[in-house]
């Protein structure tokens, strides 16, 4: 406060304009090495202006954040409906391929069971000619046996 007082009174003292405007420059000389970062502070005008640049900046942001987004929502969209379209399409392969392997089972199958069948059969013959040859030579032994038998 004593500062302002000390102005008021030089400029009251001084004799004529150009003493006068030179106190100004004085004053503002002091002012300038007493508070060095006067020019650097900024004021609510300056503030308010560099808010509302920041507020705009923002809105800005946001669109190009919801028009990304959206980009990004419908490229998902069209990934996710292509990668459905190939599951679908591997499973209908899987389905065809387990068909072709199940047609491919039953083949095998029906060719095991025929070859079963001819076994069957081939056995069966076997034994009915084993039989042909065994009951006429069990009777030979016998009769030899019994022949045997007389003779003793």
């Amino acid at each position: 406060m004593s500062s302002s007082i000390a102005l008021y009174e030089a400029l009251t003292s001084a004799p004529d304009d150009h003493a006068r405007a030179r106190v100004i420059a004085e004053a503002f000389e002091r002012l300038d090495v007493r508070y060095p970062h006067l020019p650097d502070l900024a004021t609510q005008g300056h503030l308010r202006e560099t808010e509302l640049r920041l507020q705009l900046q923002i809105e800005q942001v946001r669109a190009e954040l919801k028009t990304d987004i959206e980009q990004v929502r419908a490229e998902l969209k069209t990934d996710i409906a292509q990668l459905h379209a190939d599951l679908k399409a591997d499973i209908e392969q899987a389905r065809a391929q387990t068909e072709q392997v199940r047609a491919q089972t039953e083949q095998v199958r029906a060719e095991l069971k025929l070859d079963i069948e001819r076994l069957r059969g081939e056995v069966i013959q076997t034994k009915v000619d084993l039989l042909k040859w065994l009951v006429p030579l069990m009777l030979a032994q016998v009769a030899a046996i019994a022949a045997l038998v007389k003779l003793l």
